[in-house]
């Protein structure tokens, strides 16, 4: 089908409900000749930018699954089911999220969702012993081959916000929240905690730099004018481990091109500061 026809092409600037209805006698079989309608409707100034992006945007949800969108699990902000207030507080701080998975002995022993929210609750309660079990929401568990308008329909109706995504072992893969899904569709949704180019990058000297380990490489690639490869790994943190072969202690360095990596802040579980030195070669964005 072609949309640019010659009826079209006579009338510069059609009602829309008249260009459907020229558009009805022909049979559109894929997303790509619905799109190639709306754009002729965006060229004639019946919708705009704004309006069609979105809308390729709820087209693109249509095809994703649950796998397509979710946060990998080596980047989910867990608390510990033994972890006490002191513990896990200034994590839930530090990430800026709502909602927290509660893990047992591993993490694919999710046993329900701390809200931050409910946390309220045991600092005005006057309690003296802490127990997360009493604050514990249950647990949704989807596929990673849920289709997401179907999730989101879920969402919509059981007023859940997020889901833990596993694969067909049942191990955790992952995490999915509405907002992921939204985000897809409308672009990102900015809030107070989230980090910008420069919260994740920050300079020290015409050298070195303090890089989140959560940096995503794009960004990455983007400041510094390279082109790390982000085929197997999202951020700097998860090539630098592949990197180092184990999960390094602060103070280890590993050089990857032109840039040496310098662990400044880690735990057992995650790197969470990086010092990046520009070697020779290497240019700062």
């Amino acid at each position: 089908m072609s949309i640019e026809s010659d009826e079209i092409k006579a009338n510069p600037k059609p009602s829309l409900k008249k260009l459907l209805r020229k558009f009805l006698k022909y049979e559109i079989n894929t997303h790509e000749e619905l799109l190639e309608l709306l754009s002729v409707a965006k060229t004639q100034g019946l919708l705009d930018s704004e309006a069609l992006r979105m809308i390729e945007g709820v087209l693109e949800v249509n095809d994703m699954q649950a796998r397509d969108l979710m946060i990998p699990r080596a980047q989910m902000v867990v608390v510990e089911k033994d972890a006490s207030p002191q513990e896990f507080i200034p994590i839930i701080i530090q990430s800026g999220h709502s909602r927290f998975p509660v893990i047992g002995d591993d993490k694919d022993d999710v046993i329900g969702l701390l809200l931050a929210k409910d946390l309220l609750k045991y600092f005005t309660s006057g309690e003296f012993d802490f127990h997360l079990a009493r604050y514990l929401r249950p647990a949704v568990f989807v596929p990673e081959s849920k289709r997401i308008n179907v999730l989101l329909r879920e969402f919509r109706v059981t007023r859940n916000h997020i889901a833990v995504v596993v694969d067909e072992f049942g191990g955790v893969s992952g995490l999915i929240t509405m907002e992921d899904i939204l985000e897809n569709i409308v672009g990102e949704i900015a809030d107070e905690y989230d980090a910008d180019d420069a919260a994740y990058i920050k300079k020290i000297n015409a050298q070195q730099f303090n890089i989140n380990a959560l940096t995503p490489i794009e960004m990455f690639n983007e400041h510094f004018d390279v082109t790390l490869s982000d085929e197997e790994f999202d951020t700097i943190g998860g090539l630098i481990t592949q990197g180092f072969g184990h999960m390094p202690s602060i103070g280890e360095s590993i050089t990857i091109e032109n840039y040496k990596f310098t662990v400044i802040d880690a735990d057992e579980r995650r790197m969470s500061l990086l010092k990046v030195t520009v070697l020779s070669g290497g240019e700062e964005g």
